[in-house]
C-alpha cells in the first residue's frame, strides 16, 4: 500500500510542478539555514573526549588573601606552582597533570628551514595517558623524566612533517631555545574541541606543536602564554613564579568513580584547612571540583552569538513551515474532486489522510536534499570566517542524518492540518459538483 501511495504522491507532484517547487524551496531554505547553525553549535558544544570526560575533573582552590573577600565567590580558575606541586605529590588521583602553555624558539638542524617560534605545552607525564593522546611514533615521557627535568620532547604530527618530512623522528635531537631536546614521541592528529585543558589560550585554539616536561620548561625559563592572577599587592615576577602568590597553572585529575571524586573533594577541603593552619591560605576553605563538561559549562565556551544564530535559524524554519502549510492547504484542497472520487470508490478518510502524509513526506525528503546542499554551502562560508572555531564547521554523519530527519519530520508536521482538511470533503457533494 505504501508503494501505491508513493506512486500517487509522485504523480501529484509532477502535475503541479510550480507549487511543488515552491514547497521544496521553502523547506530547503529553512533546513539549510537551520542545519548550518545547528552544526556549528553541535561542533562547539560537543564532548571533546567522549568516553573519558566523565572521569576528568578540574580541582579549584582559593589561596588568596582576604583583600576583596566575598563569601561564596568562585575560587580562581588556576592553581599556583606550590599548590600544583603539592597536589601532584599527594597523588590522590588515578592520574593527574599540571600544565601551562607557552612558545619556544625552534632551531632546525636543516639549513633550509629558518628558525621559528612554535606553540608549546609544558606539562607532566600523565598528560598523554590521561587524555588518551594518540601517538604516531614513540610515546610520551615518564614520571622519572619529570623528576629529572629531562630534555625530552614530543612533537605534533604537523611539526614532525615540517621538520622531518613525516619520518619517525624518535631518538633525533631538536634544538629549542639553544638547548638540545631528545624526541621521544610524535603525536598523531589530535585536536579536542573545545580546547578544554587550557581555556586561557582560546577555547577553540589548535594543537600545540611541541610538548615538554613542565619542570624542564620552568628550569630553562621558556616563554609562557596565558593569564596570571596575583594578590598581595605585588606584581608577578617571571623568574620566581614558583614562590609568587599567583595562580597560573592548570591542574587536571582523573577520578574513575563518583565515590573517588567525592573523596578527592574532601581531600581538597582538608588540604585547604591545612594550608590555612600553616598561614599560606587566609580565606575559609573554598573548593570546586567540576568534571570536564561541567567546567566547559561554567566557562560558557560556546559563543553567545552562535546560540543566538541557532535560535534565529529555528525561527526562520518555523516561518518556512508556515508558508509550506499554506501551499499544501491550497494544493490538497484543489484536489477535492479527485479525493471525493477516491472516497466514493471506498477509500476511508484514514487511507486518504495517510496518502496525503506520504506526499508530504516526499516533499520533505526533496526539501532535505536541497537543504543539505544549502547547509554545505553555509558551512563552507563559515569556514571562511576569521574565527578560532571556523575550521571545525564540518557536517558529521550524525548531523547528516539529523538533516533528513528534521526535514521529513517538520514537513510531516506541516502536512497534518492540510491533510486533515482535505479528508473532510463530502464525496457526494464533490461528485455532484464535478
Amino acid at each position: 500500500m505504501f508503494g501505491y501511495y508513493l506512486d500517487l504522491a509522485l504523480r501529484s507532484l509532477r502535475r503541479n510542478k510550480a507549487l511543488t517547487a515552491l514547497m521544496v524551496l521553502a523547506i530547503a531554505l529553512g533546513i539549510g539555514a537551520c542545519m548550518t547553525t545547528l552544526t556549528v553549535l553541535h561542533v562547539l558544544s560537543g564532548d571533546p573526549l567522549p568516553g573519558r570526560s566523565a572521569q576528568l575533573y578540574y580541582p579549584q582552590l582559593d589561596p588568596r588573601d582576604m583583600d576583596g573577600y566575598q563569601p561564596g565567590e568562585d575560587p580562581p580558575a588556576q592553581v599556583s606552582w606550590t599548590d600544583g606541586m603539592n597536589l601532584l605529590r599527594a597523588g590522590r588521583a588515578h592520574r593527574q597533570a599540571l600544565m601551562t602553555g607557552g612558545a619556544v624558539p625552534v632551531q632546525p638542524a636543516q639549513s633550509a628551514i629558518e628558525p621559528f617560534f612554535e606553540d608549546a605545552r609544558y606539562t607532566t607525564a600523565d598528560f598523554f595517558p590521561m587524555f588518551g593522546v594518540p601517538m604516531l611514533y614513540g610515546r610520551g615521557w615518564g614520571p622519572a623524566d619529570d623528576q629529572a627535568h629531562a630534555r625530552v620532547a614530543v612533537l605534533s604530527r604537523k611539526l614532525n612533517q615540517k621538520l622531518f618530512e613525516g619520518r619517525d623522528s624518535t631518538g633525533q635531537t631538536l634544538r629549542m631555545n639553544d638547548v638540545a631536546f631528545r624526541i621521544v614521541g610524535v603525536m598523531d592528529d589530535w585536536r579536542p574541541s573545545p580546547h578544554f585543558y587550557d581555556l586561557n589560550n582560546g577555547s577553540y585554539s589548535g594543537q600545540e606543536g611541541v610538548y615538554l616536561p613542565l619542570g624542564t620548561a620552568f628550569e630553562l625559563k621558556l616563554g609562557r602564554n596565558g593569564s596570571t592572577d596575583c594578590w598581595g599587592g605585588k606584581p608577578s615576577d617571571p623568574d620566581h613564579m614558583d614562590t609568587a602568590p599567583c595562580v597560573w597553572l592548570q591542574f587536571w585529575a582523573q577520578l574513575d568513580t563518583p565515590a573517588k571524586a567525592a573523596a578527592y573533594k574532601q581531600f581538597l577541603v582538608h588540604y585547604s584547612q591545612e594550608q590555612k593552619a600553616l598561614g599560606r591560605f587566609q580565606r575559609p576553605p573554598n573548593v570546586r571540583l567540576p568534571d570536564l563538561m561541567g567546567w566547559l559549562d561554567y566557562n560558557k565556551v560556546v559563543p553567545g552569538d552562535v546560540r543566538l544564530q541557532a535560535w534565529l535559524a529555528l525561527g526562520f524554519l518555523l516561518v518556512c513551515l508556515v508558508n509550506t502549510v499554506g501551499l499544501m492547504l491550497a494544493k490538497f484542497l484543489r484536489r477535492s474532486g479527485e479525493l471525493g472520487v477516491r472516497r466514493a470508490l471506498g477509500a476511508s478518510r484514514r487511507e486518504v489522510f495517510v496518502q496525503l502524509l506520504v506526499e508530504s513526506g516526499v516533499i520533505g525528503l526533496a526539501g532535505g536534499c536541497a537543504g543539505l546542499l544549502l547547509a554545505l554551502l553555509g558551512l563552507w562560508l563559515v569556514r571562511k570566517q576569521p574565527s578560532d572555531y571556523a575550521a571545525l564547521a564540518h557536517l558529521d554523519p550524525a548531523m547528516l542524518l539529523a538533516t533528513f530527519l528534521l526535514a521529513v519530520g517538520a514537513t510531516l508536521l506541516a502536512g497534518l492540518l492540510p491533510a486533515w482538511r482535505a479528508c473532510q470533503v463530502t464525496p457526494a457533494l464533490q461528485l455532484k459538483s464535478n
